[in-house]
């Protein structure tokens, strides 16, 4: 087979590599997941906008996808050079080099960069998921609790030489009675565990299943978009992604305030606004005559493909995530507190004031972005009642070469391996921290 023909098998590849999942990358470049999965499996070609917007969403060359297994390996290498210690100083410039001369060196190098790169991001996870699911916290203390027991009661017959029976079948009892609670808190340990790994979401709350909702929707609900839009009810019911009676009315909520949104910015209007302004959200809202907030929500509810791949985060005024639309480059943590860097906590101290900066994600290969916050203050319970705050923060991708001027910030403290950091709350549980 050509290696051009490869190139799906190459895209497949390099997702799985930076752990990206398949409907999130079919999202970013604008086709259907099962498009996307017949191009993975070399079942349809890839034209020229469409390769360059892979490997854009991939973070590699086009080359890497077009041409195959050497241009992966340069990838793979300099990904490596990226983490190596200032020291080291790797020669970058001469891969090619050492590629041509040393190719199976090169190889193993390459092959233990991407399998370097998979243990960090499975160690971020489970240490995000261990210090903020309640579920696996109380899972592991009834494990510890149970095996404190057994131990405690184990000691005092192992201590103990002289026990009346009635008391030795008492602990006898104790110990099996024990020995079952371990066994059964075990067991739901690790069928929960195994229910996680298997679910593409590894729901836990209620917002973790409206989130799950949307992002199989793309975001996007067509039904509320149409001159006579489904019912909310109707969209909310049955759906396997809500499964409690709190997440479906997170989801309600989001549906209500969406089809607002659809009212005031309808979708073709917008679409066309879009296509002459770009996706600079202040030009867009002084085009059609709307708040920054419905127009940053519009451009993070759009059809697949309809507009560039971008990212949305929303806080209210005590700093908690209530919202999140990851984008490639960009991940929301899902558990605990965000980066205190990022410009959407500046917002909430500057309320109605729109904020422009230039960020860079911290990591191996950092990645730019354009990010537009804003903040805004509603009564809800009335003028005398206490006032709301809700403050966005919209990712697009930056374009153009670095500036130098990016303000660096990451996901969150625990993961960020950004060294000397002034606002750090945390150490790092990777790279080097402080």
């Amino acid at each position: 087979m050509a290696r051009s023909a490869l190139t799906g098998t190459r895209v497949r590849e390099r997702r799985l590599r930076i752990g990206l999942k398949q409907a999130d990358l079919a999202r970013a470049v604008g086709v259907s997941a099962s498009y996307l999965n017949l191009i993975e499996h070399n079942r349809r070609r890839v034209g020229g906008g469409l390769l360059a917007a892979l490997a854009r969403a991939l973070g590699v060359g086009e080359a890497a996808l077009a041409e195959g297994a050497e241009s992966v390996l340069f990838e793979g290498l300099r990904e490596a050079a990226a983490g190596a210690a200032a020291e080291a100083a790797p020669e970058v410039d001469r891969i090619e080099e050492f590629v041509g001369r040393f190719p199976g060196w090169a190889a193993l190098l390459a092959e233990r960069q991407a399998r370097i790169a998979a243990l960090e991001r499975a160690v971020e996870a489970l240490s995000e998921r261990m210090a903020h699911d309640p579920h696996l916290s109380a899972a592991l203390h009834e494990v510890v609790s149970a095996v404190t027991s057994v131990r405690s009661t184990a000691a005092i017959l192992a201590e103990s030489e002289e026990i009346a029976p009635d008391w030795r079948e008492r602990f006898h009892r104790n110990i099996y009675d024990d020995s079952i609670r371990l066994s059964e808190a075990a067991d739901a340990l690790v069928a929960y565990l195994d229910a996680s790994q298997e679910s593409e979401t590894g729901l836990g709350s209620p917002q973790e299943e409206v989130e799950a909702w949307l992002a199989r929707t793309g975001y996007h609900i067509a039904g509320l978009e149409r001159p006579h839009p489904t019912p909310v009810e109707a969209l909310v019911t049955g759906v396997p992604e809500l499964a409690t009676d709190a997440a479906r009315r997170l989801a309600r909520a989001h549906a209500a305030r969406y089809r607002l949104d659809a009212e005031a910015l309808p979708l073709e209007p917008f679409l066309a606004a879009l296509k002459e302004e770009g996706p600079d959200p202040a030009a867009l809202a002084r085009r059609l005559g709307a708040g920054l907030a419905p127009v940053f929500r519009r451009l993070a509810s759009l059809p697949e493909g309809a507009g560039p791949p971008v990212g949305l985060v929303a806080c209210d005024a005590s700093g908690t995530l209530t919202f999140r639309r990851p984008t490639p480059g960009f991940a929301p943590p899902r558990h605990g507190a965000a980066c205190p860097l990022w410009p959407l906590y500046e917002a909430l101290a500057r309320p109605t004031v729109p904020i422009r900066t230039a960020i860079e994600m911290a990591g191996r290969l950092p990645v730019r972005f354009l990010a537009w916050s804003f903040a805004e203050t509603r009564y809800p319970a009335g003028f005398d009642g206490p006032p709301v705050t809700e403050a966005l923060m919209l990712i697009l991708p930056a374009k153009g070469p670095r500036s130098g001027a990016e303000r660096v910030v990451g996901a969150s403290c625990r993961i960020c391996p950004r060294a000397g950091c002034a606002a750090r709350r945390e150490p790092s549980i990777v790279g080097t921290g402080d």
